[in-house]
């Protein structure tokens, strides 16, 4: 679980896609890699879901992974079975975590308030998504939690893009941020994988300037 989360850090920014037609996660995944950011959510809100995860793997199986909205365990079993590196969760179901660890598989549920993150806690937990980022208090509501949880940190999804990217990486609690403008639905929906890849080289580039 280390050695993931250390790449995950390291990587600074896990875009999140879906997917209609399984047939665009090879040139997606290609434009990701070929931008800096080999690695993505595949979130579980269409069909496509599991052979996405299946495809980008075969295809790039350097890519980090992840299944993202895993309400259920059914679905959990799914992203297991495709591959998926980790499962991330929108908010925190005890059902599909504690099914998780049973099986020994990371997951990185939800959380936006400090009863939520205790929840967590209580299973052992100390990398958790913070959702909907922006919109449950942002950086403010990170650093506010971080001074009665100081194990904990963050993984803020929901409202990041370039503009507010640095606020978030630069915060001691977040290890890294999920967000939807590396690879928006519109440049999926149109094929516009040149368009994708410019966003993740200079996704790539400025997360490495925060951090330098």
């Amino acid at each position: 679980m280390k050695n993931l989360l250390d790449r995950i850090e390291m990587l600074g920014v896990i875009p999140v896609i879906t997917l209609d037609a399984a047939a665009d996660a090879e040139p997606l995944a290609e434009a990701l890699c070929a931008g800096g950011l080999p690695c993505a959510e595949v979130t579980f809100r269409t069909d496509a879901a599991a052979e996405t995860i299946r495809r980008m793997l075969a295809a790039f199986p350097e890519m980090l992974v992840a299944a993202g909205t895993v309400l259920n365990t059914e679905t959990a079993d799914e992203a297991m079975e495709a591959g998926a590196a980790f499962l991330v969760s929108p908010g925190f179901n005890p059902a599909v975590v504690r099914h998780c660890l049973d099986r020994g598989y990371p997951v990185i549920p939800g959380v936006c308030t400090p009863t939520e993150v205790e929840m967590a806690m209580a299973f052992g937990l100390r990398y958790l998504k913070f959702f909907p980022a922006e919109a449950a208090g942002g950086v403010g509501m990170i650093r506010a939690m971080m001074a009665p949880y100081r194990s904990v940190r963050f993984l803020p999804t929901g409202g990041i893009n370039l503009s507010n990217l640095g606020e978030y990486l630069s915060c001691k609690a977040v290890f890294a941020c999920g967000g939807s403008w590396v690879a928006s639905s519109g440049d999926i929906s149109t094929r516009n994988f040149e368009k994708i890849k410019q966003s993740a080289r200079r996704t790539a580039a400025l997360v490495k300037e925060i951090r330098a």
